[in-house]
C-alpha cells in the first residue's frame, strides 16, 4: 500500500504461482481496492493494442496520473513458456517510477486473460495506481473475460481484417464500451467505421451508452486525446447512471465463480492423483463411465 514496487512485484509473482500466502495477503489488501479506473484493451492480433497502450501510458503520465499495466501474453502449449514481448514496446516507460508494467502468461487460460489477471489488478489498485491498463492476448472471438474485469473495455479494430459478418461473430458489440479503428490512415478505415455504425443501428434496443467510435493512428499519436476523453466519459456515465454498481456486481460474480471453480478443480485433481487412481483405471477399462466418475470424484473431493 506504500507503493513499494518490489513488494508488489513479488506479490503478483506469488499470486501467479497460486501460493496460499499470497492469497492471505490479497485478502487483507482487498478492502483497500476499488479506487483505480481499470481499462481493458482488446482486439485482434496485429491491431496495434500494445502501441495504443504505450501511447495511453504517456498521455496519462502527462496528466500526472500513476499508471499500472498488465500485459497478458499467450503461453506455448508445448513448453508452457511465454515470450512476454509486449513490454518491449513499452521500454520508454521502464525508468518512470510512476509506471508499473507487468506481463503475465495465460498458462492455458482461455478468454484472453491469465488466471492471475484480476488478482494483479487488485494489487496495482492497492498500490495507488489511478489507471490500470489491461492488455489482453488478442485471441479473437473468445476474448470476453476482459469485460468482466475492466470498468471500460476498448475494442481495437483495423481496416482490412474482416467485414461486418466477422464483427458479429466476434461479439464485439457486447464487449465494447469504446471502439477504436486503429491504423486509420490505411485504406478501408471509413468502411470499417461504417460497418460498426451499421451494426449498432441493427440493435433491437439502443443502450443507455452507445459505444463511440474513435479513429486513431497510434504510431503517430493521432486520436489518443479523443480516446482518453471517451474513456473518461464512459467512466462518468457509469457513475451518473447508476451502472457502476451493476458492473461491480457482475465483476464480483465472475471473480467469485472463477475462484470457486479453480478451488473445486484443484481439489478434484488432487484426489484423482491420489485416492482416485482406481477410479481412473475403471474409466480407462470402460467398467465405469466418465460422467459417473466425475460425480464420484467431486463428492470425494468435497468430503476431504
Amino acid at each position: 500500500m506504500a507503493g513499494n514496487v518490489r513488494a508488489g512485484s513479488r506479490l503478483i509473482r506469488l499470486l501467479d504461482d497460486r501460493d496460499p500466502i499470497a492469497t492471505e495477503v490479497l485478502r487483507a489488501l482487498y478492502p483497500h481496492t476499488g479506487r483505480a479506473q481499470v481499462i481493458g484493451i482488446t482486439g485482434n492480433p496485429g491491431s496495434g493494442k500494445s502501441t495504443l497502450t504505450n501511447r495511453l501510458i504517456s498521455l496519462y503520465r502527462r496528466q500526472g496520473l500513476r499508471v499500472g499495466v498488465i500485459a497478458v501474453d499467450p503461453s506455448s502449449p508445448y513448453s508452457g513458456g511465454a515470450i512476454l514481448g509486449d513490454r518491449i514496446r513499452m521500454m520508454e516507460h521502464f525508468a518512470d517510477s510512476g509506471v508499473f508494467i507487468r506481463s503475465l502468461a495465460t498458462r492455458g487460460a482461455l478468454g484472453g486473460l491469465s488466471r492471475a489477471t484480476s488478482d494483479a489488478v487488485h494489487v496495482l489498485d492497492a498500490m495507488g495506481y489511478q489507471r490500470v491498463l489491461v492488455e489482453t492476448v488478442g485471441v479473437g472471438q473468445d476474448e470476453i473475460d476482459i469485460m468482466r474485469t475492466a470498468d471500460t473495455t476498448v475494442v481495437v479494430l483495423v481496416p482490412g481484417l474482416g467485414d461486418d459478418i466477422q464483427a458479429i461473430k466476434a461479439g464485439i458489440l457486447e464487449i465494447a464500451d469504446v471502439f477504436v479503428v486503429n491504423k486509420a490512415d490505411l485504406d478501408g478505415a471509413e468502411r470499417t467505421e461504417a460497418d460498426l455504425r451499421g451494426l449498432q443501428m441493427l440493435m433491437t434496443a439502443m443502450p443507455a451508452w452507445l459505444p463511440p467510435i474513435v479513429r486513431t493512428v497510434a504510431a503517430r499519436n493521432d486520436g489518443l486525446v479523443e480516446l482518453a476523453e471517451q474513456i473518461a466519459k464512459h467512466a462518468q456515465h457509469l457513475t451518473t447512471n447508476g451502472n457502476a454498481e451493476q458492473r461491480y456486481r457482475q465483476r464480483a460474480r465472475f471473480v467469485v465463480a472463477s475462484l470457486a471453480r479453480d478451488a473445486v478443480g484443484v481439489a478434484v485433481e488432487r484426489w484423482l492423483d491420489g485416492a482416485g487412481q482406481n477410479l481412473l483405471a475403471e474409466v480407462a477399462s470402460r467398467r465405469t463411465d466418465p460422467y459417473e466418475a466425475a460425480h464420484t470424484a467431486l463428492a470425494a473431493a468435497r468430503s476431504e
